[in-house]
């Protein structure tokens, strides 16, 4: 029996691209689990021409830890979907970048359960839209009850690059314990007309003030991350196009 498309009323598809989703539907789902005292760094980047959704569903035992890291920026439309639950002590360290131009629209969906005491998450996700493209970002965190000393953090951030540009973005936290430690930051913008300024001041051509400003905003994303560098090339390679 074929499963379902999921509407809008599904929260997690909320901004979703129905249309370029019904061709890949249903998705398949990629397990990741790690057993206990197990670490693990993981980077999956999407730049192809065709359109793509991937659903990864990770389960981490006793202090296990996972750092994952996307770069989301193929020539279609893309949507990741990452569910995680963490075990007691676990730590999940989730960094992505979306680069998008033209009529694109990209998503990032995750939620992050701690299901047990002590685990740490980390998400930070950066957005670039320029044109008319779309990109999406909806991350909910759950603390379990009794998954006492949990520590979550989320840092969600886009930047439009054109007035026609869109970027939706809708952090959630969900908490049933006590003693927990979490809290998330969420800002739409573009680029600070007075670093530009600056820039340009000292000499600097526009079009290179911007790259390296928004070098600078992608870079958040893989900090720390076992392959950064070469995340950092790739996702520098396709901002040249979106620029």
């Amino acid at each position: 029996m074929t499963a379902l498309l999921p509407t809008r009323k599904d929260e997690a598809y909320r901004y979703a691209d129905l249309d370029a989703l019904a061709p890949l539907w249903p998705v398949a789902v990629e397990r990741i689990v790690l057993a206990d005292g197990e670490q693990r760094a993981l980077s999956i980047i999407e730049s192809g021409q065709a359109p793509v959704a991937r659903e990864l569903a990770v389960v981490l035992g006793k202090g296990a830890r996972l750092d994952l890291r996307v770069l989301n920026a193929g020539f279609a439309y893309a949507r990741i979907a990452v569910r995680a639950e963490l075990g007691e002590e676990a730590e999940f360290i989730f960094g992505a970048a979306q680069l998008a131009n033209g009529q694109q629209v990209q998503e990032i969906v995750t939620e992050v359960l701690h299901a047990a005491p002590g685990a740490i998450s980390r998400q930070t996700v950066r957005s670039v839209a320029g044109g008319q493209a779309t990109t999406n970002y909806l991350g909910k965190v759950r603390v379990a009850k009794g998954a006492d000393g949990t520590d979550g953090e989320q840092s969600v951030r886009a930047m439009l690059l054109d007035r026609t540009a869109k970027a939706n973005a809708k952090p959630e936290l969900e908490i049933f314990a006590d003693d927990v430690k979490c809290a998330h930051g969420c800002a739409v913008g573009e680029l600070d007309a007075g670093g530009l300024f600056y820039m340009a001041s000292r000499g600097i051509p526009p079009e290179q003030a911007k790259a390296l400003m928004l070098q600078a905003f992608i870079a958040e994303a893989f900090a720390g991350a076992a392959d950064e560098e070469a995340l950092l090339a790739q996702a520098l390679e396709r901002l040249g196009e979106v620029l």
